[in-house]
């Protein structure tokens, strides 16, 4: 029994040491573990006496990691740039201009010839006085032109209207090509209810005999001059130098859009261009009111108001011609129209050109009326002879006056 309670002792002091042996392994393997995560941690994290730096802001974009957003710097809301204008795009084909100012300079083509229709030649300038608006002005240019070839519309009537106003419109403007010379430019119109091109300007005399060959049978009963008329001068404002309108009509406007007045500021502001006016029908005129009596009260008379019509269709050519500088023939039989056309090209090809600058230099628009007086130099009226010293009368033809310029604002 002793030697069973001795070996029962011995037996338990060896398992006491050899889980005291086991625990002690334990603790120094689980000491050994925990090194490298308190070393791994210490290096990651701040140390209590460290300031932790301060989180960014959501805001401050980027991508998440594993320690929190990473930090770039926002760009700084600018304004975009300002787009510099484009320059405007020029049509394809436009040549190239530029802007330059001219001093305003007036020319007056100036007729003088006797009361028979004789140009009289040998002229000088300070035998001509120009005023303005009743100022004198000082001529800076002087020149007379001999046998110079012209630049000319023909613009003519020719409609369904009676046989002699047709007749006397094909005979006028036969004669007036066979007056061309073969360096003149001329373009042909005719009107009735509206007015239509035939040739434009050439110099071909052949191309304008086959031109006027064509009007043979007019359409239209209608006679609208006052539209015809403004096209005209409207066309001949792009041509560049002195224009002539020879104007072959029996002046009677009878269905235009257009009125006297408007076609009459028309011609008042037309630059550089002379209307030489040639009417038709006046031995039907005649004719037509032969029979016709005159009574104390016309208004009355059936004949009066064919006797009015024409004297207004009259008066309104010679207008468009002296108010242009031009001349108006009446021509009452057809054998006096090549005499009248030979002195139209006569008149047009001799003639003194005088240019001026204004004393008015105002650009307002305005109407500035012109006069044009002959002096002998002394300031008297200049006194014309004949070869056996008569005196002889002479007619002074110039235009009007003209429209100065609009300054645009």
């Amino acid at each position: 029994m002793a030697a069973m309670a001795h070996d029962s002792r011995f037996f338990r002091c060896i398992g006491a040491r050899f889980f005291a042996v086991i625990f002690t392994l334990l603790l120094v393997g689980a000491g050994m573990l925990a090194l490298p995560l308190l070393g791994q941690s210490g290096q990651s994290g701040p140390s209590s006496g460290q300031q932790q730096p301060a989180e960014p802001p959501d805001e401050a974009g980027g991508p998440q990691n594993d320690v929190g957003p990473m930090v770039i710097p926002k760009k700084k809301d600018e304004p975009p740039p300002e787009e510099k204008p484009k320059p405007p795009r020029k049509p394809e084909g436009m040549p190239e201009y530029s802007l330059h100012v001219e001093a305003t300079l007036v020319n007056v083509p100036v007729l003088v010839t006797t009361k028979d229709g004789q140009f009289i030649p040998g002229l000088k300038a300070e035998n001509f006085r120009v005023l303005e608006d009743g100022v004198q002005q000082q001529i800076s240019g002087f020149n007379q032109t001999q046998s110079a070839p012209i630049t000319a519309l023909l613009l003519t009537e020719f409609a369904a209207n009676n046989y002699f106003f047709i007749r006397d419109s094909l005979t006028a403007v036969n004669a007036f090509a066979h007056s061309l010379k073969p360096d003149d430019w001329i373009a042909v119109m005719y009107y009735d209810m509206k007015p239509h091109i035939v040739v434009d300007f050439t110099q071909d005399k052949q191309e304008v005999f086959g031109a006027l060959h064509q009007l043979q049978i007019p359409t239209w009963r209608e006679t609208n001059l006052f539209d015809a008329l403004y096209e005209a001068i409207d066309r001949l404002d792009r041509v560049e130098g002195r224009k002539y309108i020879i104007l072959i009509s029996s002046g009677r406007d009878t269905f235009s859009k257009l009125n006297y007045d408007q076609v009459l500021k028309k011609v008042r502001e037309a630059r550089n261009t002379t209307i030489f006016a040639i009417s038709t029908g006046q031995w039907m005129r005649a004719a037509s009111t032969t029979d016709c009596t005159r009574t104390s009260i016309d208004v009355i008379n059936p004949c009066s108001d064919v006797r009015m019509n024409y004297l207004q269709a009259d008066n309104q050519m010679n207008t468009f011609a002296h108010m242009t500088g031009g001349q108006a023939y009446f021509p009452r039989f057809q054998a006096a129209f090549p005499e009248v056309f030979a002195d139209i090209a006569h008149s047009i090809r001799n003639q003194y050109i005088i240019t001026y600058h204004p004393t008015n230099t105002r650009q307002d628009g305005s109407y500035r009326k012109i006069k044009v007086e002959l002096t002998d130099g002394d300031g008297h009226p200049l006194k014309v002879h004949d070869q056996k010293g008569k005196d002889l009368k002479y007619l002074i033809v110039a235009r009007d006056g003209y429209k100065a310029k609009q300054t645009v604002e």
